[in-house]
């Protein structure tokens, strides 16, 4: 395969072909960062190319809340001061974060690892909405919040799970209270309104 011309070297050109795979990095973004490294010290980019590598390699998804982990339950399931009674359902990692940021939540967690999204061909069995169903189920859950984007899937996948929860009687059901803007995903409110969302959360009615 030839080099293209805007490359002096195939090397340089594969480097910036794998980095402009990242969401969000174009190709000039890409060239930057490639260039960038180049001029490192040859232990710093073995040092971030080890991390990364090991990330893929060894990371794990907690049994319990699937939240990501280095050993088979998160730190966040396996602290006893954390209230066990209480389950937070969030659609991903980052969502985990941006609370634990907030410092005004100490529950446990949830992820479903998406939101149901019929047009990205994403439903209800490819999340973990039965393995929720399940730790309720075994008894000790006083309440579910949900935490999800307050877009339409993320309202609609807050609605599917009301419906899967409703058979207990004695679950209390609540959603964050509407501080946020309407199609904001979670990930990207800031501390203050999401935190204040989570305190003063309301019932969910399903309506």
């Amino acid at each position: 395969m030839g080099i293209n011309q805007q490359y002096s070297s195939a090397l340089l050109e594969r480097a910036v072909d794998e980095f402009s795979k990242l969401p969000g990095v174009g190709r000039k973004t890409a060239m930057r960062l490639v260039l960038h490294m180049l001029r490192l010290d040859v232990g710093k980019i073995d040092a971030f190319t080890d991390a990364v590598s090991t990330l893929c390699h060894e990371v794990h998804y907690c049994e319990v809340c699937h939240n990501i982990s280095d050993d088979d339950v998160c730190q966040i399931c396996a602290n006893p001061h954390r209230d066990a009674s209480l389950i937070c359902v969030v659609e991903n990692v980052q969502d985990v974060m941006a609370i634990e940021q907030t410092q005004q939540y100490h529950g446990l967690y949830h992820v479903l690892g998406g939101v149901i999204s019929p047009m990205d061909g994403v439903g209800p069995s490819q999340l973990e909405i039965d393995s929720l169903v399940e730790r309720v189920d075994k008894g000790g859950v006083d309440e579910v919040i949900f935490a999800l984007s307050s877009t339409m899937e993320g309202d609609a996948t807050n609605f599917y799970i009301f419906r899967k929860l409703s058979k207990y009687p004695d679950l209390k059901l609540t959603v964050l209270a509407r501080g946020m803007s309407i199609n904001d995903e979670l990930q990207y409110t800031d501390e203050v309104t999401l935190g204040r969302s989570l305190v003063n959360r309301v019932p969910f009615t399903g309506k």
